[in-house]
């Protein structure tokens, strides 16, 4: 594979293959993801639809556009894209992760868990599913759920943030106050923010 200096080399060398094929979705595909290295969102926008017209199967692209509606703040942008991508591989555990973010953000708890039950499924190492998926457990009050994906995301990178600060609300409901304790400095360990509040609550049991 040819190296480049910087993303300017790569770019201009893409759009010589493209201009050599224009039809070519991969290339624009790889112009669409090099152009979201630079944060030139619009250019990038503009490759992925081009290469959703050239492959209209090309799901990954649909997970992009998804990608670029949320940097927008266009939840529902983001969630038509990710059901787009599932629609065209229904087995791409990335959107269903995806869709059950927005869910979560949307206050769709219900469904935000049947799609990242699926994500899960699909791809059983998919970290941020499964530490997405203990906050929903946990939001409906299901803790021993919450508390059961967590650790399998911990068991896959211990040092996951969002996991161990969910465990530590957790333990919190099972008043183990030493266990959430140790849990939420692990948190704050990995660079996670906890929230302000609960490091307060938690501090009488220091």
């Amino acid at each position: 594979m040819q190296k480049f200096d910087n993303l300017d080399d790569y770019i201009a060398d893409l759009k010589k293959k493209q201009e050599a094929s224009p039809t070519c979705s991969n290339t624009r595909y790889n112009l669409g993801v090099a152009y979201l290295a630079k944060r030139d969102f619009m250019e990038a926008e503009r490759e992925f639809l081009a290469a959703i017209d050239e492959s209209p199967k090309m799901a990954e692209a649909y997970v992009q556009l998804g990608g670029i509606a949320m940097q927008r703040g266009d939840l529902d942008g983001c969630l038509r894209y990710n059901i787009s991508a599932t629609q065209q591989r229904p087995f791409f555990a990335v959107p269903w992760g995806n869709i059950g973010y927005v869910y979560m953000q949307q206050g769709e708890v219900d469904k935000a868990i049947k799609a990242l039950k699926r994500a899960v499924k699909y791809d059983p190492n998919f970290i941020q599913a499964l530490s997405t998926l203990g906050s929903a457990y946990y939001n409906e009050g299901e803790i021993d759920d919450c508390m059961e994906v967590c650790e399998k995301a911990l068991k896959l990178e211990e040092n996951f943030g969002p996991a161990w600060n969910n465990l530590a609300l957790c333990y919190v409901e099972k008043k183990d106050y030493k266990k959430a304790v140790e849990c939420v400095d692990k948190a704050i360990k990995t660079g996670f923010e906890v929230s302000a509040d609960f490091l307060k609550e938690l501090e009488q049991y220091r």
